[in-house]
């Protein structure tokens, strides 16, 4: 057999010095891409940094002690969660019944867990891939960590009677490795249709607002917690919405109100719609400036 091998070779070796392919029939499989020397500094700032983790503690401890004084006043005023026929020039809010149970509204990633596992893997080098993604959401629960802040803080709401509700845009077909790693992180618990909220659950789409609507009519919604506009009000990803006018909108009238006094949010400059925008979107034309050393 050995002997056999060796012929093969000689042959294929004399086959193709005769024959030359030509250059457009080459080999277009781009090499593999050099691991970068370091993470990307939006990662080593989320992921690595205490300024990112000393944010999130803030948030959670800001969240925990608004929370805490609405279950204390049995509150049962306004939801939090946008009602239907809302616009971003005129936001509606429904009113909570008396004896409605009290809730909050939680995303998950970036928000509550903290996708290390999934992160790592693609700080080196790689692009976003969704069946990459989708594989991290099956096999990926115990490559996760707690957002700082979010364990203690949970842990006293629901000791105060409020109940935990997790909205994410994980599929729902992989529910239960989703709760495994919120359970896992010391988060649950997440129960998949009571207390945990996936793509699909719903409507077919990505949108969060048919899941918070389900979530409002069960409890009196008291604060949400996101790391994305999304995760607050799907009028805040409408294609049409330019960036300054998105900000706008964010930042003035009811919304401005709101930060910090029922919805909270966590730090993400790695990814999702607030990660865009042109000069021009970013920096206004009144406001910009060159130094003057540099003129000639």
């Amino acid at each position: 057999m050995k002997g056999r091998g060796i012929l093969a070779v000689a042959l294929a070796l004399s086959l193709s010095a005769c024959v030359t392919a030509p250059a457009q029939q080459a080999s277009t499989v781009p090499a593999p891409a050099a691991k970068p020397a370091e993470p990307p500094a939006t990662m080593q700032w989320l992921y690595g940094s205490g300024e990112a983790g000393a944010l999130g503690i803030q948030a959670y401890h800001a969240m925990r002690d608004f929370v805490l004084v609405q279950a204390l006043a049995k509150r049962s005023g306004q939801s939090v969660v946008l009602a239907e026929g809302s616009t971003l020039q005129a936001p509606q809010f429904r009113t909570c019944r008396p004896d409605e149970p009290l809730a909050v509204i939680l995303d998950v990633d970036e928000t509550a867990l903290l996708n290390l596992g999934y992160e790592y893997d693609e700080a080196k080098g790689r692009a976003y891939d969704a069946g990459i993604w989708d594989r991290w959401e099956k096999t990926g629960a115990g490559a996760v960590a707690p957002v700082p802040g979010a364990v203690t803080a949970l842990r006293a709401i629901r000791q105060a009677g409020v109940t935990v509700v997790f909205n994410s845009n994980r599929q729902a077909a992989n529910a239960a490795a989703t709760a495994a790693a919120i359970e896992g992180a010391g988060l649950g618990p997440a129960k998949h249709g009571e207390t945990l909220f996936l793509k699909g659950d719903v409507a077919p789409g990505s949108e969060k607002d048919p899941r918070r609507a389900l979530v409002a009519n069960r409890y009196c919604v008291v604060a949400m917690a996101g790391d994305q506009l999304g995760d607050f009000s799907d009028l805040f990803n409408a294609r049409d919405l330019a960036i300054p006018a998105r900000r706008a909108a964010a930042t003035g009238g009811t919304f401005a109100r709101l930060w910090g006094n029922g919805w909270f949010l966590l730090p993400n400059p790695v990814y999702g719609p607030g990660v865009r925008g042109s000069f021009d979107d970013v920096f206004p034309a009144d406001k910009r400036w060159s130094d003057p050393a540099g003129e000639k």
